[in-house]
């Protein structure tokens, strides 16, 4: 399954990485583990913020995935399922069966 993993750095940590110089080789040795569909790095809440999408086929991957991150950086971590266009589309029949069956509860 297509997962979004958004890891959050705090400053002090990202910080330290970055005068110590492993900042760029750890983030870079955690992805090669990971294999990941794309990543993309930002500011996001005033932390060096990293946006994940991977495959994950079994839960128990989950501790693999994030304790590289939590021992590294003291990172937060946020997990949810992705989709893509064809993953959206491909869920279409989901959505009208949820119109067709709760679309008028709201309208009473």
């Amino acid at each position: 399954m297509r997962m979004l993993l958004k890891v959050s750095i705090p400053v002090e940590a990202g910080n330290a990485a970055a005068r110590n110089g492993s900042l760029g080789t750890t983030i870079k040795s955690i992805l090669n583990e990971l294999k990941p569909e794309a990543a993309y790095f930002a500011e996001d809440n005033g932390e060096r913020t990293g946006y994940i999408f991977f495959d994950m086929k079994d839960s128990s991957q989950l501790t693999a995935i994030a304790e590289p991150w939590f021992l590294a950086f003291n990172a937060r971590l946020t997990v949810r399922p992705a989709m893509n266009i064809q993953d959206l589309a491909a869920g279409g029949p989901g959505v009208e069966r949820a119109v067709n069956g709760y679309g008028q509860a709201l309208s009473a």
